[in-house]
């Protein structure tokens, strides 16, 4: 790989960018960093969904103008440093693409390493490229660090322990890290999709995140539209729960029926991943030696037979489309299951309640559109029946928020 020059900052606002961000890089990279680069050690904590932390009822800091720019902060990150208003930007995790995209960046999308598939994204009229025809930040087994260079963005949308704390390429260190910090831009971001094992710091909701990506991109207005949308949709879905709540037995997308391994999860778990989940206080079929415990079978499946069987990440099933397909999914998971000698016991099976599950990456878009759909999946009679044939689309009748109203917020129509 050929040596880059580290001399060479480019313009003021790059080097602004870079200033700010090299100057905690040896702090953050530590893993526990207070808000204001000292190093201070930050015990773990999560946060509310309006961005103040649950457990003191303390405000994140707000972004803070200076003579030269300003600076939003975000563990662990701590404070950066913008001269201007970031115009590219990259991100390996969609939930945060899909964060800067509410905050009408769109144009600055370089590239993402998992992105929301696109359709998703249709009924807000965002044009989202395949996964395929995005630049690839992976190559042979490992972190391409040319394509970090190449991509040139003002600031990765990231954790800066992501690339090396997640210990997928043993041969990227945090020098590394460090190295794309100094030289190419900062690193702004939090590992919040769920917690890691090395993540021993806070771990943001999704609107506590979302609450700080809008200081760094001076987009105050647009996130505080979204959250009032959002806490509009978690009022009206409360109001109408029936009382009795179901339990559902979630299992991974890696889960193979055909060959009967199923892999319990948590609806419970902290990050946004399973924030639909909490928000609608499913509780979990499984017990939590059987989360923990990794693999079942078809035998312990139907001991706990649960009333709904959910496939995480399953509506991101498309086959040989551009889209869900109702058909590749009930391929997969469905089909296997009516099959089987013990798998067509299920109760779940039997009153055709085995859903395609949310997926795993989301942001404020895309979470509204999740959590309407798992509202329709456990309470058809309130909320409408789930349509796995029309998804995305929703008759109008049976939609919890007003998709015009979420195209004019991107828009900045507030």
């Amino acid at each position: 790989m050929p040596a880059h020059d580290s001399s060479d900052t480019g313009s003021t606002r790059r080097g602004y960018l870079k200033y700010g961000s090299t100057l905690l890089g040896t702090s953050f990279l530590a893993g526990c960093t207070g808000g204001d680069g000292s190093g201070a050690t930050e015990e773990p904590t999560t946060t509310g969904e309006s961005g103040t932390d649950s457990e003191t009822g303390e405000t994140e800091t707000e972004s803070t103008e200076t003579d030269t720019g300003y600076t939003a902060s975000i563990v662990p990150a701590g404070e950066v440093h913008f001269d201007a208003v970031p115009e590219t930007w990259t991100v390996y995790n969609g939930g945060w693409a899909d964060m800067a995209f509410a905050l009408g960046q769109r144009e600055g999308f370089l590239t993402a390493g998992n992105m929301i598939p696109g359709f998703f994204f249709d009924p807000f009229d965002i044009d989202v490229p395949d996964q395929d025809a995005l630049p690839s930040m992976w190559s042979e087994g490992g972190w391409d660090k040319e394509s970090f260079y190449e991509l040139d963005p003002d600031v990765f949308l990231m954790d800066p322990n992501y690339l090396h704390g997640t210990g997928w390429d043993d041969s990227w260190s945090k020098d590394d890290t460090q190295e794309i910090i100094e030289n190419v831009a900062p690193f702004f971001g939090n590992n919040c999709r769920r917690r890691r094992e090395f993540h021993d710091y806070k771990l943001y909701s999704l609107y506590g995140a979302f609450e700080q990506l809008s200081h760094a991109f001076q987009e105050q207005e647009r996130y505080e539209a979204f959250a009032t949308l959002h806490d509009e949709v978690q009022s009206e879905i409360a109001s109408r729960t029936p009382d009795e709540q179901p339990t559902i037995g979630l299992v991974n997308g890696g889960s193979e029926p055909s060959k009967g391994k199923f892999f319990p999860l948590n609806t419970q778990d902290d990050g946004y991943e399973m924030k639909p989940y909490r928000d609608l206080n499913v509780a979990s079929a499984f017990p939590q030696e059987m989360e923990d415990g990794g693999q079942i079978d078809y035998e312990t499946l139907l001991e706990v037979d649960p009333e709904i069987i959910v496939v995480h990440w399953g509506i991101g099933t498309t086959g040989d489309t551009d889209s869900f397909s109702a058909e590749a999914f009930r391929e997969q998971y469905v089909t296997p299951m009516e099959e089987d000698s013990v798998g067509q016991e299920l109760t779940a099976v039997q009153e055709g309640r085995v859903f395609p599950g949310q997926y795993g990456e989301q942001g404020p878009i895309v979470n509204l559109l999740q959590t309407e759909m798992v509202a329709q999946q456990l309470y058809p009679d309130e909320f409408g029946a789930f349509d796995p044939e029309s998804f995305p689309e929703v008759p109008e009748e049976n939609q919890l928020f007003d998709r015009g109203r979420v195209k004019d917020i991107i828009a900045g129509d507030i």
